[in-house]
């Protein structure tokens, strides 16, 4: 029962949201156009959660999420009236994120041949499917601010307050591209097998990857403000939702817990927990 709720939430929330976040009078098939793109978000997960059922894999999971961005950003910019350069901008951001972390992550899951994450979950079919459902939950909620601006049809001067949200992001990227890489390198030396990454970006913030995905949601949240008005305002819920997966529900306490379990009687991993900030690095 209490998957069921879950589910229903999961789901209810990123339509509810998405409708309410739709330009005025912006339909398709009679459906306001922004509940349509996360309905369609929704069953690409859904059907690809079959095949993943039925082999007991998680190794496109990431990859179906990614390609998910993709593909409702490109519906966004085919319904869209005649979008603007800023609007376009925001498309090639996401493409750009979705692409590069898409492969990345594509790249890692088959290197390492699974997710430990998963191993628990891919044998359950409902908790498997909560897992895909919460994918889509993820990209509809993420997406919804940049799918907003793009289909607003109005002729929006954008000014101090995009350019600030598009710094945002170009930070927030940056910081998790160096992040990936230099942890792909440190897990790459043979020297490290069995260690806990403490260098480069790591040395400032336990988890300078998430940080960098925060902040470039945020940025594009903030890029949208310009085209935002009235239940649409509903959109900046999106970098709220980042944040909250991220620490609360299916990032660093996933990730908390195997670090206990692993390094939680070295001394060194104990002490680089108490100095080093969770999320927000660490300047000095």
């Amino acid at each position: 029962m209490k998957k069921v709720i879950f589910i229903l939430l999961a789901v209810g929330l990123p339509l509810g949201v998405a409708t309410l976040a739709n330009p005025s009078g912006l339909s398709l098939a009679g459906w306001p156009a922004m509940t349509v793109l996360a309905l369609a978000a929704f069953c690409i997960q859904w059907l690809a959660f079959i095949p993943a059922r039925l082999l007991e894999t998680e190794r496109f999971y990431d990859l179906t999420g990614s390609m998910t961005y993709i593909a409702v950003t490109l519906a966004a910019i085919s319904i869209a009236t005649a979008p603007a350069s800023a609007q376009w901008l925001i498309a090639i951001m996401i493409f750009l994120w979705a692409g590069r972390l898409g492969s990345f992550l594509f790249r890692r899951i088959h290197a390492a041949g699974g997710d430990q994450r998963f191993d628990h979950i891919k044998v359950s079919s409902s908790r498997f499917f909560v897992a895909w459902t919460l994918q889509g939950a993820w990209v509809v909620m993420t997406s919804c601010a940049a799918l907003t601006a793009i289909l607003s049809a109005e002729q929006t001067a954008v000014g101090a307050v995009y350019a600030i949200g598009a710094l945002m992001w170009v930070a927030g990227f940056a910081f998790e591209v160096i992040a990936d890489r230099q942890k792909s390198q440190f897990r790459e030396d043979p020297a490290n097998a069995g260690r806990f990454i403490n260098t480069g970006l790591w040395a400032r913030s336990r988890h300078p990857n998430y940080f960098g995905e925060i902040l470039l949601w945020a940025g594009i949240t903030v890029m949208a403000i310009p085209y935002l008005s009235g239940t649409q305002w509903v959109v900046m819920l999106s970098p709220l939702f980042v944040y909250a997966l991220l620490t609360r529900i299916s990032g660093i306490p996933t990730l908390a817990r195997r670090g206990q379990q692993v390094w939680g009687d070295d001394p060194a991993y104990q002490s680089y927990l108490e100095n080093t900030p969770r999320l927000l690095p660490r300047l000095f």
